[in-house]
Formats: structure tokens, C-alpha cells, sequence
């Protein structure tokens, strides 16, 4: 790092240290709206144990998220981001640009995306990826070519399924349950087509690559995918008031709104747990947390919260994380983890 960039970072933390505590006395999270229920019942519990002010949790999308914890060192930052995905090597250069460059990552759990339905809705519901591509993807094969997508109803994707239109609430770009989403179902919704494993066949490896992130990555704009924000609880209410929509968001959502709404299988497993866990359940991910440890000792009651975060009671088998639906790491990776943020240990460069 050059001698100018680290000599902004040393003021920056000099003005930090010298008024955090009189600007800001609450801790400040933002991030992934999945992480988002995980953080506040962290924060809620650290307030109740130590009378610390429980720390401000806003819900900004994974994306969001990192915009803002990489905007610099200070009491205008925040302190922790929640995060559905793993940061990105771009995220990691502008958090370094802007002088943030001593981060933990830690892994808190795991999710399974969730497909669901209202609890009237009286269909069995269980969807391939293939034919999860078809329904909500920009762009499909249509008599031999890449054409926008013409289906409108689930019956013209699969005879066997409703005779309803498509439609399927899910978060915007910004969120990182949107990147999971497109890289664990929409990818391999779309490689089970025939038109692209001929596409496949007849490219490099590299070159298909590409070509899949042009081709198969985008959500249609047309109707039956409509984008419903950040706010998840937002699109369990429109669930509610439409029996034949579906929903796309975190297990919790789920599994906190389970006598309103019911999974929908995907490739015949449901999400569960314990299906989630051993990711027999095609479309599970690791969540994580980002802390900027620059704010460390500085904002109140930070290494406190970070404590009781990734403590036995939060994250452990039986803890209360696991209770709003978080699926728990096995002891050895939430020994790292622990031990990490306990110690600072900085993240190493995304690949």
C-alpha cells in the first residue's frame, strides 16, 4: 500500500478514535435482508445482557450493504455488513480504495432459498430447475432459438403443472439472495436445456462461461418475475393475499411464517435443516458477516456484540439463531469462526 493511502487510513482512525464515542453510541449493522432477523436477534440479546444500546440493524441488501461498510473508516460507516453471498473481489478492492482494509469474514450459518407458496394454495408443489428457468428467465429456446420468453402460464412450461399464470415475487439486484438465486438455480436451470448443453458442447470451457453469464443470468422484465425489494416480509404478505404467486426468499422467512405459507420442493427435496446442511437440497448457501475491525475498541460495546454474535448461545446447536431458522455450522468450522472474530483475524483477498 502506498505511504499516502496508508496515511489517510491512520487519520481516518485518529478522527475515529478521537469522537466515535460522542457521534455514535449504537452500534451500526447493515446488510443482507436474510441476515437481517440473525443480526437483530444478536443485537436484542447483547442489549438485554450488558444494557449496552442495542445496535441500530437496517436491512440494505448484501450488495447495499457493501456499498456502505466499504465507504470508509468512521463513525459515519457502519461497523458489521450481513452478507448472502460472500463478498466479491470488487467489493474487497473498494473497501481497500477507501481505506478499510483490515476486515474479518465470518461464516454464521447456512440458508436454503426458499420457493413458496400460501398455505391455500391446494397444488403439491415441486418444481426442476429447468423448469424454474423456464418460468422466470429474460430469455429461453424458442423453435431452436434464443428468443425472450414466451411462457405465461405454468401449464405451457409442463402440462402437469397448474394451469395458472406465472408469477413469482423476488429480491432486485441488489441482494445478494438475487446472486445465490442466479447462481445456484437459474444456472443450472438453464444448463439442463438441450439448446445450451449443444452450446456447451461446441465452446472452451472459458467461452461458455461467458456466454452462460450473458445468457442465463437475467430475471424477465415482463410480468410473471416482479421485484419486491428488500423487505421479505413484504413479499410474505403478497403470498397471503394471492394463493397462486410464489415467493423467493431465506429459509427464516419460512420458517417464521409456517402456518401462512409451504415450501415448494425443488427437484423433489423440500427444505429443511438438515437438507439445507448437507446441501442435498440443491439451493442452499452459506451467510456471513463482515466486521471492520478499525472500529473495534472504538464504538461502544462492539467486541461485546461480536462476542455474544458468534457465542455458543447465538450460533451453537439449540442457540436462538437456530430457532429463527438458521441452520448451524458443525462445532470445528464455529470454532474458527469464533475464533477469528474473537482475534481479529483478517480476511484473506477474494478470488
Amino acid at each position: 500500500m502506498s505511504l499516502l493511502k496508508l496515511s489517510a487510513q491512520a487519520a481516518l482512525i485518529a478522527a475515529l478514535s478521537a469522537g466515535a464515542a460522542a457521534a455514535r453510541e449504537q452500534i451500526r449493522v447493515v446488510g443482507s435482508s436474510t441476515v437481517f432477523p440473525y443480526s437483530q436477534a444478536a443485537a436484542e440479546e447483547f442489549a438485554n445482557l450488558t444494557g449496552f444500546p442495542a445496535p441500530v440493524v437496517e436491512s440494505t441488501g448484501t450488495g447495499g450493504g457493501m456499498k456502505i461498510f466499504c465507504g470508509g473508516v468512521g463513525e459515519q460507516f457502519p461497523d458489521v455488513t450481513g452478507a448472502s453471498r460472500a463478498m466479491k473481489r470488487s467489493e474487497y478492492e473498494l473497501c481497500r480504495e477507501n481505506g478499510v482494509t483490515d476486515i474479518t469474514e465470518a461464516m454464521i450459518g447456512y440458508d436454503g432459498l426458499t420457493i413458496a407458496v400460501s398455505r391455500d394454495n391446494e397444488y403439491d408443489w415441486d418444481l426442476t430447475e429447468k423448469q424454474i428457468y423456464l418460468a422466470l428467465a429474460a430469455q429461453v429456446p424458442v423453435d431452436g432459438e434464443w428468443a425472450d420468453n414466451p411462457y405465461r402460464r405454468w401449464s405451457e412450461i409442463d402440462p402437469a403443472l397448474p394451469d395458472v399464470e406465472i408469477l413469482a415475487y423476488g429480491p432486485p439486484p441488489t441482494s445478494g439472495t438475487r446472486d445465490a438465486f442466479v447462481e445456484l438455480a437459474m444456472f443450472d436451470g438453464c444448463e439442463a436445456l438441450d439448446f445450451v448443453q449443444q452450446k456447451k458442447a461446441s465452446m472452451e470451457k472459458k467461452e461458455f462461461k461467458s456466454w452462460r453469464k450473458q445468457n442465463c443470468s437475467r430475471m424477465r422484465q415482463d410480468g410473471p418475475f416482479v421485484e419486491a425489494g428488500e423487505n421479505d416480509n413484504l413479499i410474505v404478505q403478497r403470498l397471503e393475499a394471492d394463493p397462486n404467486a410464489l415467493g423467493i426468499f431465506g429459509y427464516s422467512f419460512l420458517y417464521e411464517n409456517a402456518d401462512k405459507l409451504k415450501a415448494v420442493r425443488v427437484n423433489g427435496i423440500e427444505p429443511t435443516p438438515e437438507t439445507i446442511a448437507d446441501f442435498s437440497y440443491d439451493i442452499a448457501r452459506p451467510l456471513y458477516i463482515y466486521i471492520k475491525n478499525a472500529h473495534r475498541g472504538v464504538i461502544p460495546g462492539l467486541e461485546e456484540f461480536l462476542a455474544e454474535y458468534v457465542s455458543e448461545e447465538s450460533l451453537g446447536d439449540g442457540g436462538y439463531q437456530q430457532e429463527r431458522g438458521l441452520t448451524v455450522l458443525a462445532p470445528e468450522i464455529l470454532e474458527k469462526v469464533q475464533n477469528d472474530v474473537l482475534n481479529a483475524v483478517p480476511m484473506k483477498a477474494p478470488k
